[in-house]
C-alpha cells in the first residue's frame, strides 16, 4: 500500500473503529445505538442551529489545532495551546474594552485580533526560549504555563477588570464585534457561528502553505527531522523552534475572534472550555497536517455538540471516551503500518 494510501484510512479506519467501540458502550448503557446516532445527525447536520454550533466549535478547535500542528514538524509537542488561548482571549477582551469610542469596525476588530495573536505567541514563545536557552522540555514548560496563564487570568479579572457583583470584563465596545452569521443573513439561526471562520480556514491555508510550500518551511522541517544536519547546511534550529512556537501561539490567540468578538464579547473565567486540549486530539488525529485538521476539528466539534444534543439519553462523557479511543487508535494503527 501507498504510503499516501495509508495515511489517508488509518484515521477513517480508525474512526469507524470507535464508532464501533462507542456503539457497544451506547448498548451496554441499554439505549440503542441506532436510535441515539440517528438523534445526533438529527440535532447537529440536519439541523441548522446545530450546523451553526458545530461549526462555532470547529472554528476554535482548527486555531488551537494549528497551535500544535505547527510546532510538531520540528518534533515540539506544544501542550500548552489552553493557556495561549487563554491570554489570547483576556487581552482581545481588555483591548476591546478600552477602545475609544468612534472607530471604525475594521480597526477595532483588527486591533482586537492583533492583541489576542500577540498575546498567545508572546505566552508560546516563553516555552520556545526555555527551550533553546536552557533545553527545558516544552513539554513540562507549556503544561506549567497552561496553569500559570489560568492563575494570572483569573488574578487580574476578579482585581482589576471584573464590572462589580459579576466574573466577567466589560463588553467590548460595538465597534470590535463581529456578527454572527445569522445577523447578517439569517442563516444557522440564533446560532453562534461567525465569519471568523473565514479567519481559521485562511490560517490553515497560510500554514499549509508556510510548511509545504517556502524554503522556510522546508528549512524548518529539515530541522525537526535532522537538527545536527540542518544545523551542518547553515540552518539555525534555535531560529525555527522559537518561530514555530511563537506562530503556533499566534493561532490559538486567533480563537479569541471565534470567543470573544464573535460570541461572548467579553471574556468571563471558563469560557475557553476545554478548547485547547481538544485542538491537540484534532492536530494529533490530523497527523498535524494543516489542512487535515479542518476536517478533524469538524469532526471532534460534531461529537461534541452531538454528545450534549443526546445527554438526556447517555452520559456526554461517552463521546469524550469516543475523542480519546479514536486518538489510541490512530496512534495504534499508525504504529502496526510502520512494522
Amino acid at each position: 500500500m501507498k504510503p499516501s494510501t495509508r495515511t489517508m484510512l488509518v484515521p477513517l479506519v480508525s474512526v469507524l473503529a470507535a464508532l464501533l467501540l462507542n456503539a457497544c458502550i451506547i448498548a451496554l448503557s441499554g439505549r440503542d445505538p441506532g436510535m441515539i446516532f440517528s438523534k445526533m445527525l438529527h440535532a447537529t447536520l440536519t439541523s441548522p442551529y446545530g450546523q451553526g454550533q458545530v461549526l462555532f466549535r470547529t472554528t476554535t478547535l482548527i486555531c488551537t489545532a494549528l497551535a500544535v500542528a505547527l510546532p510538531f514538524r520540528l518534533r515540539l509537542f506544544n501542550i500548552g495551546a489552553q493557556g495561549q488561548l487563554l491570554m489570547g482571549a483576556f487581552a482581545a477582551a481588555v483591548t476591546g474594552a478600552l477602545l475609544p469610542a468612534g472607530l471604525a469596525s475594521p480597526v477595532s476588530v483588527s486591533a482586537c485580533i492583533l492583541a489576542a495573536m500577540t498575546a498567545g505567541a508572546l505566552w508560546a514563545a516563553m516555552a520556545a526560549l526555555l527551550k533553546t536557552r536552557f533545553g527545558v522540555s516544552e513539554v513540562i514548560s507549556t503544561i506549567m504555563l497552561n496553569f500559570i496563564a489560568e492563575g494570572i487570568a483569573g488574578y487580574l479579572l476578579t482585581r482589576h477588570f471584573a464590572l462589580p457583583s459579576t466574573v466577567h470584563t466589560a463588553p467590548i465596545a460595538g465597534s470590535a464585534i463581529i456578527p454572527t452569521f445569522s445577523a447578517l443573513g439569517g442563516w444557522f439561526r440564533n446560532a453562534p457561528a461567525n465569519p471568523s471562520l473565514f479567519l481559521a480556514l485562511a490560517a490553515a491555508l497560510i500554514f499549509y502553505l508556510l510548511i509545504f510550500k517556502t524554503r522556510f518551511g522546508f528549512e524548518m522541517r529539515a530541522a525537526g527531522l535532522r537538527p545536527e544536519a540542518a544545523r551542518h547546511a547553515g540552518i539555525q534550529p534555535e531560529r525555527h523552534v522559537m518561530a514555530a512556537m511563537a506562530l503556533g501561539g499566534a493561532a490559538a490567540g486567533l480563537a479569541a475572534a471565534n470567543l470573544v468578538l464573535g460570541y461572548k464579547h467579553f471574556y468571563e473565567a471558563g469560557m475557553t472550555g476545554g478548547a485547547g486540549f481538544t485542538g491537540i486530539a484534532a492536530a494529533l488525529l490530523a497527523g498535524a497536517h494543516p489542512l487535515w485538521l479542518v476536517v478533524s476539528a469538524g469532526f471532534l466539534a460534531f461529537l461534541e455538540y452531538g454528545g450534549l444534543a443526546v445527554n438526556a439519553y447517555v452520559p456526554k462523557d461517552i463521546f469524550m471516551v469516543m475523542e480519546a479511543v479514536t486518538i489510541i487508535f490512530v496512534v495504534a494503527f499508525t504504529a502496526l503500518g510502520k512494522r
